[in-house]
């Protein structure tokens, strides 16, 4: 998939989850229109967006009332893995702009969307993104990495003892 999308009224942006804890594929969906495009996307990523997101929405001031229904079909096949992700203000249009890219080749001109959101689309994602990163497996009290149901080999014990629960 090339070119570029510019989605200036979203119905709806939001991310979802697929698979089981420790093991699951973090995908970001928008749809305006007919225009529906899902995107693979790291769980670093989403988190460090609703953080972003949650920040600039806190001092643009209280949003009204938060869209609810966030749910996307999860089984889409995405149409592409984000390589960035970038986040503007545009004061004219009181919207947050999400420019996401295609991680691409050097050589190959890859996709970009630009999805203007309004401040209760941005906080709503904020509130769902957040939930779905703390979901996930907790981190290990002495190396921060994510501790695995079938165990963890904590690299500050050099592997000698589990790490304590």
């Amino acid at each position: 998939m090339t070119g570029e999308h510019d989605l200036g009224a979203p119905s709806l942006f939001s991310v979802g989850t697929s698979g089981e804890v420790g093991n699951r594929l973090f995908l970001l969906h928008v749809e305006q229109g007919s225009t529906s495009l899902t995107m693979k996307v790291e769980k670093q990523q989403v988190g460090v967006l609703a953080s972003y997101l949650a920040r600039i929405v806190r001092e643009l001031g209280r949003p009204a009332h938060l869209p609810e229904d966030l749910d996307f079909d999860v089984d889409d096949d995405p149409d592409w893995v984000v390589g960035t992700i970038g986040v503007s203000y545009d004061e004219d249009t009181d919207r947050l702009v999400v420019v996401v890219e295609e991680a691409a080749d050097e050589d190959a001109a890859g996709v970009v969307a630009r999805i203007a959101l309004t401040r209760e689309q941005a906080a709503a994602f904020a509130i769902r993104a957040t939930r779905l990163v703390e979901a996930g497996r907790p981190p290990c009290p002495l190396c921060g990495l994510p501790l695995d149901p079938s165990g963890h080999d904590c690299p500050r014990t050099n592997g000698h003892r589990p790490p304590v629960t």
